[in-house]
């Protein structure tokens, strides 16, 4: 192929392969392809709080997380260094 039948033969190529696509899978792909129960439901979303008690009620989960993170984590290193003691005392004696 040489010189404008390239040509005629790319522009064909170029139009009629996304029409041919289209034509094969057909105009349902929103049936076809959809995976079930895929997004969440709005009851199982996180939702933003507007009103001032939302808010507020937020603000203490948040501080209550927080504060329970933090006493875990004091009482894991607590025993981390109750148990990394441990072995040292029963060298000493």
């Amino acid at each position: 192929m040489g010189g404008l039948n390239l040509e005629v033969f790319k522009f064909g190529m170029y139009v009629m392969f996304p029409i041919g696509i289209m034509y094969y899978f057909g105009t349902n792909l929103d049936n076809r392809f959809v995976v079930p129960d895929f997004w969440p439901r709005a009851e199982n979303a996180n939702t933003v709080p507007t009103e001032r008690d939302e808010i507020k009620a937020e603000l203490e989960r948040l501080r209550a997380r927080r504060l329970y993170v933090r006493d875990m984590r004091e009482r894991r290193l607590q025993q981390e260094e109750a148990a990394a003691q441990a072995p040292q005392q029963g060298q000493e004696e």
